[in-house]
């Protein structure tokens, strides 16, 4: 066995999200020399089931295995039907384990790609459930930087608490770019509010949902940040007006002793 070569997978299944549990059937596979083999691997989402199978190939021309790709056949806890997609490795950023089920959820990854000619790109990638190829694999439709979707700007139009720390912003964008369904605080009408939200590249904007995961109209979101503004703007504007009148206020008694004065003097 080619411990160089088992080093370099192993590292290479850790890193696409399968953790360190496979190393063991890992290289009594590579020990058996056969010219492929397979790795199972269970995840649980919620009540989701996740069950990955990894391939790999052994070379042709050395005693070197190759992680080809990896199958996720999804199992939702209210679907009847699993959910059947294959994620190839690359020599890039590969798709990681929670970011395929992200994917096989319906939202968008950001991520670095490696074109034919081994340029690194960026693109938010999602799946296209209504188009697939001929072994079956659904398409992936790719949102380059070119297309002209802003997170960053689509986050801004809604009125969303963690956008007032720079870090807390970070950690929320850095997040929304791996797929997840993300909790956010809302501001509504003085009060702070729990949704979760989605980056969605395809219309440029993020979607939004309520506690009970039902989704929210971005104009109702959008509505209420420009609430948050007048309600904000209203609150300066009465500051203002205090703030005038407490000037106004001294003043007041000066010009009324300056008429006692001269009414005194003309007596």
């Amino acid at each position: 066995m080619n411990e160089k070569n088992f080093e370099y997978l192993k590292d290479q299944i850790k890193y696409t999200g399968f953790g360190e549990a496979l190393e063991n059937e890992l290289k009594e596979k590579m020990q058996q020399q056969t010219s492929s083999f397979t790795l199972n691997h269970d995840a649980h989402y919620g009540n989701d089931i996740a069950v990955a199978t990894l391939n790999f190939k052994k070379s042709d021309q050395s005693d070197m295995y190759f992680f080809n790709s990896y199958k996720v056949d999804l199992q939702k806890d209210n679907s009847k039907e699993s959910l059947e997609q294959t994620f190839y490795i690359n020599k890039g950023s590969n798709i990681t384990m929670k970011e395929a089920y992200n994917l096989m959820e319906g939202r968008a990854v950001y991520k670095d790609l490696t074109s034919k000619e081994g340029q690194v790109y960026n693109s938010w990638v999602q799946i296209d459930f209504k188009e697939s190829d001929t072994s079956g694999n659904f398409k992936l439709n790719q949102y380059h930087q070119n297309y002209g979707y802003d997170l960053e700007s689509a986050l801004s139009k809604h009125p969303i608490k963690e956008l007032e720390n720079a870090k807390f912003k970070e950690d929320l964008m850095d997040s929304l770019k791996k797929g997840n369904l993300q909790s956010a605080t809302f501001l509504q009408d003085g009060k702070e509010v729990k949704h979760y939200i989605e980056a969605n590249p395809q219309f440029k904007t993020i979607n939004a949902y309520d506690g009970n995961l039902k989704r929210i109209d971005n104009r109702q979101t959008k509505e209420e940040k420009q609430s948050e503004g007048q309600s904000t703007a209203m609150k300066h504007d009465n500051k203002r007006q205090s703030q005038s009148s407490d000037d106004d206020g001294p003043a007041a008694p000066q010009e009324a002793k300056k008429r006692k004065k001269k009414q005194s003097n003309s007596m």
